[in-house]
C-alpha cells in the first residue's frame, strides 16, 4: 500500500536531502561545518559539474513548490521562506556564471586551499591520510578551474585586470624546492603524540612526495596559464554591468547581498546622506581634541603621525587581544545567551597579507573542535592605525561575527540555517556591534572614537563607490579619491578595499544597509516599549533565529513589540 507523506515530512526530507547533497558536492564546505567523512576530497570543478548542480537545485526548487507552505506549522513556514530564498538565489547566481572568475588578489581557491588545514582536525593517522589524499587531488581541481577560466574568456566572464594584480606572487609562494617549507606541509610540523614515530615519518614522507609531485606542479601549471593565456586578456573596465547580462547580474548581486530590492541609485543616495551625517560627527571630534585645521588636515595628521601606528606585529596583536578581553567581560550586560565556542586571534598568512583586507573572521567548525578565528593583517604596519583597533575588533570577534555566528551554530535549527548566512544580516550585525562599544565603555579616547566614525564612514562610502563603479560610470580612481576624501583609512587600505569591491560586486553594500535596518528596529522597539525595553531581550530576539533576510527580521521584531 502506498503511504502518502504528510507535508511536514516531505519538507523535512527535502531539506535533509539538500543538505546531504550539498556536503557531498562541496567537501570543503563539509570540512568547515565539521563533517569529516569528505576530508579526503576536493570539489569536482568544471562546466559539467555546474550543470549537474543546476539540475539538482532546480529539482529541489520544484519539490519545494509542490509543498503547501500554509499546511506547515509556524516554525516550518519560516524555514520554508528561508529555504526558498536560499535555493532561488543559488540557482540565479549559477546561471550568471560568475564561477568562471574564481580568483582575485583578495580571495579564491589559491589563498584558501593552502590554509584549509587550519579548519581540519588532525587527531589520528586516518586524519592525516585523508588530508594527503585531499591534496593529491589538487591537480585535477586546478585543471578544472583553468577550464572554467578559459570558458570565461570565450563567453565574457572576464575579471577586471586590477583585481588580479599581485595574484601571481601569492601563487608563486607555494612553488617551493623544499616541500617542508610548503604551507600544505604545515599539519606535519607538529603531529599528535597519539601517532607513533615510525608512522609519523611515513606520513611525512608521503606528504613531501605529494607536495613535490602534485602540489608544486599544479601551482606551476596555474602560473603558466596566467602568464601565457589569461592575464593579458583581462578587462580594462571595472563595472559588473559590463559583464554578460550585466545589469541583471548587478541587480542580482544587490538582492543577494542586501536581501532588499533597492536600485543602485537608491543605495547611492542613501550612502551620500550617511556620508554627510557622519562627516558632521567627525568634525565634532576635531573640536574635542582642539585641532586647528580642516578635517582633511586632521586625516592627514592621523595618516602620517607615527604615534598612531604599532612598532611591531606583536604590539598590534597584543593591543587587539586586550580590547577583546575587556569586551568579553562586558558581554553579559548586553546579551542573555553567549556561545560556548571560544575564539582566537591569528595573523593573516604572509602569502595572503599584501592583497588582503585589514582583518577578517573565520567561523569555527560545527562539531565544536576548532574555534572561530579573528585574522589580523600585520603586513605594512604603517597602514594599521591603533585608533581603529577597537571598532575593528568589536566587529570581527565579539560582540560581532564570532558571537553571532557561533551562537547560530549552537541553535536548534535545520543545518541549512545553522551553517548558512545572509550577508546583510551578518555584516549588518558586525557594524551594529561596533556602535555597541559606546554602551560598553569603549571609545573613551577621542582618536579611537574618530576611528569608530571612520569605520562607519568606510561602510557608508561603500554604498557610494560600489554603486558608482558598477552601475553609475565611476572610474576606479574616482572611487579611491572619494574614500581618501571622506575616510581616514590609509591609502593602501583604500586601494585594497576598492579592488575588493570591483572583484566582489554588491557584497560591500550589505554592511551599512544591514546596520541601518537593525538600528531602525532598535529605535522602533525603544519608542514603543519605553521603560519595558530591555537591551538583552532585544539582542536575544535579533539573534535567536540566526541569519535571516532583513524583511523577515523586520516582521519578527514587529511581532515581538506587539506581544
Amino acid at each position: 500500500m502506498l503511504i502518502q507523506m504528510e507535508p511536514k515530512d516531505k519538507f523535512t526530507q527535502l531539506i535533509v536531502d539538500e543538505w546531504e547533497y550539498r556536503v557531498k558536492d562541496n567537501p570543503i564546505f563539509a570540512t568547515l561545518v565539521g563533517i569529516k567523512q569528505y576530508n579526503d576530497k576536493l570539489p569536482i570543478v568544471g562546466e559539467e559539474a555546474v550543470q549537474t548542480r543546476i539540475r539538482k537545485y532546480s529539482e529541489f526548487l520544484e519539490s519545494l513548490h509542490q509543498i503547501n507552505k500554509y499546511s506547515l506549522d509556524q516554525l516550518d513556514q519560516l524555514n520554508y521562506d528561508l529555504f526558498l530564498e536560499y535555493i532561488s538565489l543559488r540557482l540565479e547566481q549559477l546561471q550568471f556564471r560568475d564561477y568562471r572568475m574564481p580568483i582575485s588578489k583578495m580571495s579564491g581557491f589559491h589563498t584558501f586551499l593552502p590554509t584549509l588545514h587550519l579548519h581540519t582536525t588532525f587527531n589520528d593517522e586516518e586524519d592525516y591520510e585523508m588530508y594527503i589524499t585531499r591534496i593529491s587531488n589538487l591537480d585535477s581541481f586546478i585543471e578544472g578551474s583553468i577550464e572554467l577560466m578559459k570558458q570565461g574568456l570565450i563567453e565574457g566572464q572576464i575579471p577586471p585586470k586590477v583585481t588580479l594584480e599581485g595574484v601571481r606572487d601569492s601563487i608563486q609562494f607555494h612553488i617551493v624546492q623544499d616541500p617542508t617549507k610548503s604551507s600544505y606541509y604545515t599539519p606535519f610540523n607538529d603531529m599528535t603524540s597519539k601517532i607513533d614515530t615510525t608512522t609519523q615519518e611515513r606520513l611525512k614522507d608521503k606528504a613531501k612526495k605529494i607536495i613535490q609531485e602534485v602540489v608544486v606542479p599544479a601551482h606551476e601549471k596555474l602560473i603558466s596559464f596566467l602568464d601565457t593565456e589569461y592575464l593579458s586578456k583581462l578587462r580594462e573596465d571595472i563595472a559588473a554591468t559590463n559583464l554578460p547580462q550585466g545589469e541583471a547580474y548587478y541587480k542580482h548581486c544587490i538582492k543577494h547581498y542586501t536581501t532588499m530590492d533597492y536600485t543602485a541609485q537608491q543605495i547611492h543616495d542613501i550612502g551620500m546622506n550617511e556620508v554627510l551625517r557622519i562627516r558632521g560627527e567627525m568634525e565634532e571630534i576635531l573640536n574635542k581634541v582642539s585641532f586647528e585645521g580642516t578635517i582633511k588636515e586632521f586625516i592627514h595628521y592621523l595618516r602620517t603621525d607615527e604615534k598612531f601606528y604599532p612598532k611591531s606585529a606583536e604590539e598590534l596583536m597584543q593591543k587587539t587581544a586586550l580590547v577583546l578581553k575587556i569586551m568579553d567581560g562586558k558581554l553579559p550586560s548586553l546579551f542573555k545567551t553567549l556561545p560556548r565556542l571560544p575564539y582566537g586571534i591569528r595573523e593573516i598568512p604572509e602569502f595572503e597579507a599584501p592583497g588582503s583586507t585589514t582583518a577578517y573572521y573565520t567561523r569555527g567548525t560545527g562539531d565544536g573542535k576548532i574555534a572561530g578565528y579573528y585574522w589580523v593583517n600585520t603586513y605594512d604596519l604603517p597602514s594599521r592605525p591603533l585608533y581603529e583597533i577597537e571598532a575593528l575588533s568589536l566587529h570581527e570577534a565579539v560582540p560581532g561575527h564570532h558571537l553571532q555566528l557561533a551562537l547560530q551554530q549552537e541553535l536548534d535549527l535545520p543545518n541549512f540555517r545553522k551553517f548558512g548566512s545572509f550577508t546583510a544580516f551578518v555584516e549588518g550585525w558586525g557594524l551594529y556591534s561596533e556602535r555597541l562599544g559606546l554602551e560598553a565603555g569603549f571609545y573613551k579616547d577621542h582618536y579611537s572614537d574618530f576611528g569608530r566614525l571612520s569605520y562607519e564612514m568606510w561602510r557608508a562610502t561603500r554604498l557610494v563607490v560600489d554603486t558608482g563603479m558598477h552601475a553609475l560610470g565611476w572610474s576606479r580612481q574616482k572611487a579611491i579619491d572619494f574614500m581618501l576624501e571622506y575616510t581616514s583609512l590609509t591609502e593602501l587600505n583604500i586601494i585594497n578595499e576598492i579592488d575588493r569591491y570591483i572583484a566582489w560586486p554588491g557584497q560591500a553594500l550589505a554592511y551599512k544597509l544591514g546596520e541601518l535596518k537593525i538600528r531602525e528596529l532598535r529605535e522602533r522597539a525603544e519608542k514603543h516599549l519605553g521603560n519595558k525595553f530591555d537591551i538583552r531581550e532585544f539582542h536575544h530576539k535579533i539573534l535567536e533565529n540566526g541569519s535571516i533576510p532583513l524583511n523577515i527580521l523586520d516582521n519578527i521584531i514587529d511581532k515581538w513589540i506587539k506581544e
